[in-house]
């Protein structure tokens, strides 16, 4: 199964085109390869047209009730990129937003759709070498996750428990182990509730988790774990 954006950089036409994409899949091991790679995923294309393009933020909205947040909390959304859930949080009066992305096309283009707001920050970085002088209250992550494997899993799982505040809640969202095993031609891991909490570690506890099956732009339907973890150690 895999998970395919309908984008300009995919729809290639010519063997040399299909040779280029193929190359860049497979050498994403470095900061610039990364953003290299996503930022042909996003240049020029529509993003109603992802894959992974939602309108609304549904399942986010209802873990952010379950887990308490308030619109005064700081949240931070890696690998946010174009979506627009950085225009759902101002709609709803959140305060301390971070959309952080390793493509500066994905920012550019949400930063034109939102325009210029003091509430929101915007941070064009690699997650897997990007650092932190601050603290958040939430860590929000749909679908970046599941693109780590190896040694990417500890440096992220480092990350966040750098960077996240005293018992500050994880909002994370992988595909399902039912889920497509490819998105946007790169391999991805599939997880379950239980198996995102472990790679959390032990000092996370898990507040609620969802089954979400997602229907893209296409049609095609795309099973998602959820779930939304509380921190419960003292920094």
């Amino acid at each position: 199964m895999n998970c395919v954006g309908r984008l300009r950089a995919f729809d290639v036409s010519t063997e040399s085109d299909v040779g280029t994409i193929s190359d860049m899949a497979e050498s994403v091991a470095s900061p610039q390869a990364r953003a290299d790679y996503w930022n042909a995923v996003h240049d020029g294309a529509d993003e109603k047209t992802r894959s992974w393009y939602q309108s609304q933020s549904v399942m986010t909205f209802q873990l952010l009730d379950e887990l308490g947040v308030p619109s005064n909390a700081s949240v931070i959304d890696v690998g946010g990129g174009a979506s627009s859930l950085v225009d759902q949080l101002l709609a709803k009066h959140f305060t301390d937003i971070t959309v952080l992305d390793v493509s500066s096309e994905a920012i550019g283009a949400a930063q034109r759709r939102v325009g210029a707001d003091p509430h929101v920050t915007w941070l064009v970085d690699d997650l897997l070498t990007w650092t932190s002088d601050r603290r958040y209250d939430v860590w929000h992550d749909r679908a970046v996750f599941h693109f780590m494997s190896g040694d990417q899993i500890d440096v992220y799982r480092s990350l966040l428990h750098r960077i996240l505040a005293a018992h500050g809640a994880v909002i994370l969202a992988t595909f399902a182990p039912d889920g497509p095993d490819h998105c946007s031609g790169l391999p991805v891991q599939r997880y379950g509730p239980e198996e995102l909490v472990d790679v959390l570690g032990s000092s996370f506890e898990m507040v609620t988790s969802i089954d979400e099956v997602h229907t893209t732009p296409g049609g095609a339907e795309q099973p998602f774990t959820w779930i939304g973890a509380r921190r419960r150690d003292e920094i």
